[in-house]
């Protein structure tokens, strides 16, 4: 992941020689700085298969809107508020049985990979909607670490070391293009929020079409007022669920890399789901400019004779 934090550190502008940032009166730019970090682990449910644990670092700054790459994504309607940010994010996957020194066929392979996410956020506050675009760059691979991130954190906890990250998908780059659409449906502002969401990826890492529903329900600021839940205004505090179904088309995690056919053990297009379900549930705590999440998320099974598996992941937000 360093060549990832490295390219995070770089693009984000922020140097003495650093442009200014482009004025643009058809599409205004936030002035929202956030900083996130999220770690997701199927740990939490004592489980140690298929998703293990993932990591998402997330900035968002007014000067990102000086990167080349704005240009590739769509600004959504005139008038629509801009913002900016960079996702770094890693996720690591293993079979049923980590211990096991050999293929399990018919089961998940060990997977891993890396990519920075440069995203553009087009807001429409009084029409309540949002649209998101996002260019993806990374790689899917052992460059990625999955086996020594893996592997360090079973030593310290203490847990059986992971056996099998010598089978995993080989090196491919990831190259992918993310669409969003978010939409209020019903509200009771301040205390109700039924959102629906459209979304699609064309990408060497995940190919797919979806669309879900996600409820809030508690003391919040409006969705579309602002990117994040930190503010100014005191104490948020509220639940939220969603339920997302999703149409596959292609999934590296599962098939390998697009353009290689060197991978030790993948599993074939007839043995993958092609409609999965995925449901999440959270609790969310703010403080002005602090944020804390704590969300589960369980997912129907993915391929021929795989399972539903469930997670939990933790996230902190800063607005600064």
């Amino acid at each position: 992941m360093r060549p990832l934090f490295l390219l995070f550190l770089t693009l984000s502008g922020f140097g003495s020689h650093a442009a200014p940032v482009p004025a643009d009166t058809l599409h205004p730019i936030g002035p929202d700085r956030l900083l996130s970090y999220t770690y997701a682990n199927d740990l939490f449910f004592r489980t140690d298969y298929y998703f293990t644990q993932g990591m998402t670092l997330t900035l968002v700054h007014p000067a990102l809107a000086r990167l080349p790459v704005r240009h590739l994504l769509l600004g959504g309607p005139r008038g629509s508020t801009q913002y900016y940010g960079i996702r770094l994010r890693y996720d690591g996957f293993t079979p049923l049985r980590i211990q096991d020194p050999f293929v399990r066929v018919g089961d998940r392979p060990y997977a891993a990979y890396g990519y920075a996410s440069f995203f553009r956020i087009s807001s429409q506050p009084a029409r309540h909607q949002r649209l998101t675009t996002a260019l993806e760059l990374g790689f899917i691979g052992p460059a990625a670490g999955g086996k020594e991130l893996q592997t360090a954190i079973h030593r310290v906890t203490g847990n059986a070391e992971p056996r099998g990250w010598d089978f995993q998908i080989r090196n491919a780059p990831i190259v992918g293009y993310r669409v969003a659409f978010d939409k209020q449906l019903a509200a009771a502002p301040g205390h109700i929020e039924l959102l629906g969401t459209t979304e699609a990826s064309l990408s060497t890492l995940y190919t797919y079409a979806s669309t879900s529903l996600r409820l809030r329900a508690g003391q919040f600021n409006p969705y579309f007022n602002s990117l994040s839940s930190t503010g100014p205004s005191g104490w948020q505090v509220y639940g939220q669920a969603s339920l997302e179904g999703r149409l596959i088309g292609y999934d590296a995690t599962l098939q390998g890399g697009v353009f290689t056919n060197n991978d030790p053990y993948t599993l074939t297009a007839g043995t993958l789901r092609r409609t999965v379900l995925r449901s999440s549930g959270s609790v969310v705590l703010t403080h002005e400019q602090l944020s804390f999440e704590a969300t589960a998320t369980w997912t129907s099974p993915e391929f021929t004779g795989g399972r539903s598996h469930r997670w939990g992941l933790l996230g902190v937000t800063m607005g600064f």
